[in-house]
């Protein structure tokens, strides 16, 4: 899946709702019915419909897709990522509660990080004892 922005539209058809539900799937990366249920609960604002009632997800909706499987990624739960939703359709307002809400997430993904670093540091002690344990036993 691509990083791009979600701020600011990519061209033209940025919102023109032209991928079937089958393609955001793939685009994705998620199910059918991850999507489905995005929907359902409010994480996703509005999917387009064609003439025949069947979904179409526009450019700017596959990148919000893209930032929330990035949230997902940090912990994020459903419940804040679907407050974060609220805060971005309630307009520039409310600026300052995302900045917050993003700044609280970064502190927690660094701790994380430093968490696995560590964790890492300990496998790779572990690795250095068992690589030597079994070159002294040839």
């Amino acid at each position: 899946m691509s990083t791009v922005t979600t701020e600011q539209p990519v061209d033209d058809g940025y919102e023109l709702p032209r991928y079937s539900i089958g393609e955001a799937a793939e685009r994705s990366g998620l199910s059918r019915d991850t999507l489905r249920w995005y929907e359902r609960i409010g994480l996703m604002n509005y999917v387009g419909r064609d003439a025949s009632g069947k979904r179409r997800f526009s450019e700017r909706d596959l990148n919000w897709l893209d930032l929330i499987g990035k949230l997902r990624c940090t912990g994020m739960s459903v419940a804040d990522m679907l407050h974060y939703a609220e805060l971005v359709r309630a307009g520039d307002a409310t600026t300052p509660q995302r900045l917050e809400m993003f700044r609280k997430t970064r502190a927690e993904v660094l701790s994380r990080i430093a968490e696995l670093q560590q964790t890492l540091g300990a496998l790779d002690h572990k690795i250095a004892i068992y690589e030597a344990r079994t070159v002294a036993t040839r």
